[in-house]
């Protein structure tokens, strides 16, 4: 067979895969990409709810601009409340990064080490969490430490609030996923530890160091440990699909914020002012500076990008099991971000 023949062969292959793996991907998801761009953000909101969320918040800030907020949709659908910009909503995994600054704070004032183990910070783990006295500091905040992930057991998602369970022990006397340091895995038993070993070194709620810490110097005053903390009239309902109760009064240890908070904390960490001396270099070589946030029920994204100075926020209250939403946000958001940039453009 010759070079050209080979080619051909392979060109055909690879577009009969590709025909294929269409028959696999949600046409919603493919709808969603192909459209035409719309020529503003609140277009892009409304179709984004015409693809079957039930309600959503978008926060933008362009440097040089009051911020803006868009939303559309239901903050309650039951009671035909609609979306409210300044509605509270569980971040989920967001909360990761004020625990990677309160880490970095605690590290950059010396009272922590990155190159210190969790045999060395929880003894009584040792022999229970394989590794433990090679899982540094650092690898957990990098989740290269190879700990199992406790949301992984299906008990955790089982009625949560009515459980005493310790929910680190759906971690415990388990293999390691991996030796540490040898690969990355996004574990949320990472950041279990971590909140409590803030706990422990300040000798207090480690949401207590992150307010006085990082809120109260930004200013955040719309941002909270967790829904036990608010009046729940003022968070936005949450919603999974083919499941019709309300879930926001289910407790999954979340914190809670409205999406302008959440937006001012994005750019005073990209901008390294949420930091003090030496606080950024520290936190550069440990951690992420986007994320974002899913449990039941709400989804959440928080991006800062650099080459138009822009944060962007945005919330969406729906999310279903076979991961098809969180799919489209990531689809919508950059759909935003493109309109945004094409009107610094012009």
């Amino acid at each position: 067979m010759t070079k050209k023949q080979t080619k051909r062969i392979l060109r055909i292959v690879f577009i009969i895969a590709s025909i294929t793996s269409l028959f696999f991907v949600p046409w919603i998801l493919v709808k969603a990409w192909i459209l035409p761009l719309p020529d503003t953000v609140q277009e892009q909101v409304n179709e984004a709810i015409d693809h079957g969320f039930d309600g959503m918040i978008v926060y933008v800030d362009e440097a040089g601009k009051p911020p803006a907020f868009y939303t559309a949709g239901w903050n309650d659908r039951k009671n035909k409340i609609p979306a409210d910009p300044h509605a509270l909503f569980k971040i989920a995994s967001i909360s990761k990064l004020y625990v990677a600054v309160a880490i970095t704070k605690l590290v950059n004032d010396k009272r922590l080490s990155l190159d210190k183990t969790l045999a060395d910070y929880f003894p009584e783990l040792v022999g229970r969490i394989e590794h433990a006295d090679e899982i540094t500091l650092k690898l957990m905040v990098q989740h290269r430490s190879g700990i199992p992930i406790f949301t992984d057991h299906p008990g955790y998602w089982d009625n949560p609030q009515e459980s005493s369970k310790d929910v680190l022990e759906y971690a415990l006397d388990l293999p390691a996923n991996f030796e540490p340091g040898e690969d990355y895995e996004y574990c949320n038993t990472n950041y279990l530890l971590l909140s409590r070993l803030i706990d422990k070194v300040v000798g207090y709620n480690h949401f207590q160091f992150i307010q006085e810490e990082i809120l109260t110097p930004l200013n955040l005053n719309h941002t909270f440990g967790s829904i036990h903390d608010v009046n729940m009239d003022d968070v936005m309902s949450g919603y999974y699909v083919g499941y019709e109760a309300d879930l926001k009064t289910n407790d999954y240890g979340s914190m809670i914020a409205t999406a302008q908070d959440v937006g001012i904390f994005l750019r005073a960490l990209n901008d390294g002012s949420v930091f003090n001396e030496g606080g950024e270099e520290i936190y550069s070589s440990i951690y992420v500076y986007d994320h974002g946030g899913l449990i039941p029920g709400y989804q959440s994204l928080a991006e800062y990008h650099k080459d138009i100075d822009t944060v962007v926020i945005q919330f969406i209250n729906t999310t279903d099991f076979n991961g098809y939403d969180w799919n489209l946000s990531e689809i919508v958001i950059n759909r935003i971000v493109k309109i945004v940039r094409s009107k610094k453009s012009l």
